[in-house]
Order: structure tokens, then sequence, then C-alpha cells
């Protein structure tokens, strides 16, 4: 999808795609953000509240509840009401909701405080999943700018948080408060914007096929649980079972993310080259061998670069399935982007206190173990993918 701009007047030239991806990029990661900033403050919750193991973990529960069951909903609402303020205004609810709970004293308070940075989380995903559709236009490679964003914020969020909470405990959470409030800032104004300007082509055909879109969101569930497990376990598992120092331990999950990154990027474009299916059975097909290739390689240096080929892997389909997802349901893409973006990720992280259970037993190395049955599943669902009817699209 391309922009014409005519020759010396590039001041009226409507904004290109990609312009208009990187606003909504840039979004998506500070939301996700704060997703990622809860289990990066969690520890800091136990040495300075002293709160339990089964307090923090209810931390963790309340984001999740927050973020993953209202999405649905919240999707039905926007594709019926449109509601452009809901992404701006989940963005500065993720936030504020985060950086008053380092700063409030009692626990319930706190439980409450987290709970609603994870309904702004959720109030972000389907309305922006929406207009970064339109926005975005057929191009899988510049959907994938936006689904990257949220992976990156998820990324920084361990990076820019432990120096803080280390130095300050977790008081430090409020520091974390002004990029909220600037990207609501932007998106209000941007949907101030839109609402006074000429409303833009934006056509829905063809029928909704719930039936691929199911099999397509047990695809994100197991990609999501997968994702949850290695991000938990693969830095324990290089200090407990490779006997590693805690930096090549943090350089290991590090290279499991960046690889997250870079994977969303590149299944973008090889939508747009190959097609989105095969794009998805091809990224759940290269899981298995690069995990097994993680665990078998001797050393705790050479698996550091299968950590980086297991994460890209992992999240080529990534993009690609919010895309794909709103494809099978044309008329309903925010309720497709809020289950993609939002449930279908949630119920992976749900699951992956069950390889605790695994790793209690069997060490880290056992639940990265466990975790090699989940490709296969995938694969085989990914198998069962349709290609999208070439109505189902936006202008």
């Amino acid at each position: 999808m391309t922009t014409t701009v005519a020759p010396g007047n590039p001041a009226t030239a409507a904004p290109s795609p990609w312009r208009r991806m990187r606003v909504w990029g840039a979004a998506h990661a500070v939301d996700d953000l704060y997703q990622g900033l809860v289990p990066a403050a969690v520890p800091y919750f136990v040495l300075d509240r002293h709160y339990g193991y089964l307090a923090a973990t209810g931390l963790t529960l309340a984001a999740t509840l927050g973020s993953a069951v209202p999405q649905p909903f919240l999707g039905l609402a926007v594709d019926r009401f449109r509601l452009p303020w809901l992404a701006g205004a989940g963005v500065g609810l993720a936030g504020l909701g985060l950086a008053l709970a380092g700063l409030v004293g009692p626990y319930p308070a706190v439980w409450c405080l987290v709970l609603l940075s994870g309904l702004g989380v959720a109030m972000f995903h389907p309305a922006a999943g929406r207009a970064a559709r339109v926005d975005a236009g057929d191009s899988a490679a510049a959907m994938s700018v936006f689904a990257a964003g949220g992976s990156v914020g998820f990324f920084l969020a361990p990076v820019l948080a432990t120096p803080a909470l280390a130095a300050w405990g977790v008081g430090a959470l409020a520091l974390f408060l002004p990029p909220a409030a600037l990207m609501a800032f932007v998106l209000l104004a941007r949907a101030r914007r839109a609402q006074l300007a000429p409303p833009r082509a934006s056509a829905a055909h063809g029928a909704d096929r719930w039936g691929p879109f199911a099999v397509l969101t047990g695809v994100e569930v197991l990609r999501s649980v997968a994702f949850f497990g290695l991000s938990t376990f693969v830095e324990l598992y290089w200090l407990r079972d490779l006997h590693a120092s805690r930096a090549l331990a943090a350089a290991a999950l590090t290279c499991f993310l960046a690889g997250g990154v870079a994977g969303t990027l590149t299944g973008g474009r090889l939508a747009d080259r190959w097609g989105m299916v095969r794009t998805i059975q091809c990224g759940t097909a290269l899981v298995l061998p690069f995990l097994a290739a993680l665990l078998l390689v001797p050393g705790a240096w050479p698996p550091l670069l299968f950590a980086l080929l297991t994460g890209a892997a992992l999240n080529l389909p990534f993009a690609v399935l919010v895309k794909l997802g709103q494809d099978y349901l044309p008329t309903r893409p925010g309720t497709a982007a809020g289950v993609t973006l939002g449930l279908a990720v949630s119920v992976g992280g749900l699951i992956a206190p069950g390889l605790g259970l695994i790793a209690q037993a069997h060490g880290p190395r056992g639940a990265l173990v466990a975790l090699c049955t989940v490709p296969p599943a995938a694969l085989l669902l990914g198998l069962l993918l349709p290609e999208p009817q070439p109505s189902g699209r936006q202008a």
C-alpha cells in the first residue's frame, strides 16, 4: 500500500501507511510495557512489602484477569460503537494504575490498582488493533510494525524497571507514568482529529468464519504457552542446568526476547510474499528443532544462538495471526484483535504456572522438555487453517 506524492508539493501529500503504523507500533510498545512491568515488579513487592508468595502471585493474577477477561467484550463494543478514544484512555489507565500501585500501602488497594492497570491494557488492544488494521490495509508487513511494538514493550519492561526498582523499591513504578500520559495525549488527540476529518472509506466484506478463527485462536494459545514458558524458565535453565553466570543467563533471556521482535517483523514481510497461512506453518514448524537444539547443544555459550532462533521462530506467526484473525472475522476486526492480542495471549500465561509444577519436580530443563510437546500441536492446528477469502479485507 503506497502513497503517491505530488512532485514539489510534499506538504499536501497524505501520510504514508508506514508513518501511521510507526505511531501505532510506539503506542503498542508503551501499552505492553505496563504488562511487562508487573512480573518485573513482583519480586520487589516481596522484598519491600514482605508479601508472601501467594500474595505475590495474586498480583500477577490481578493483571492477567484485568487484561484477559474484558478483551472479547471490549472488542464487541469497539466493533459496534467504534470508540476511537478507547485506545488512548486504555494506555493512560494502564500507566496510572501501575504507578499508583507502587505508592499505596494496603494490599487490597495494590491488587485493585494492578487489576485496573490490566484493564487499561485490555482497553487498548481491540481499539488499537481495529484502527491499526485500517491504516495497514492488506499489508502484513505494515501490521507487523504494530505487533512488534508489543514485543518491544514487553522486552523493555525488565530492562528499564530492574535498575530503578533495585535502587528505589516499588515506589519507582511512579517513574513510569510519563510514557503513558504522553501516549494517551497523542492517541486522544489523534482520535479527536479523526472525528473532525471526513470519514475514510472502510468497508468490510465477506462472512465471518468462526470455525477457522477458533482454530487460529488455538494456534495463538499454544504459541503463547510456549512463549510464557520459555520467558519464565530460559534464564533459570542457564543458571541451574548449565551452571552459567547471572550475566550469561540474562543474556539468554535477552537473546530470546530480541529474537521475538525480529521474528515478528520478519513474519510480516514473509506473509506478504508467501501468504499468511504458509508463514504461520513455517514458524510453528521451526520452533521444535530450534528448541531441541537449545537443550541438546553442549556448553553455556553455543545455545545462545538457539535461544535467539527459538524466539524468532516462535514470533514469526505473531503479527500474521493478528491480521489473519481479522480476515477471518472481516466484520469484527476489534473482536478479532481483542482475542488474538489479548485473550489468547493471557490464557497462555495462565497455563504457565502448570509448568512450574514440572520445574519443581524436574528442574527448569524438565519444564523446557515439556514445552517440546507444544510446537507439534500448534503445527497440526496450523495445517487446518484455510487461506482467507479474497473479499475479507478492509480498504
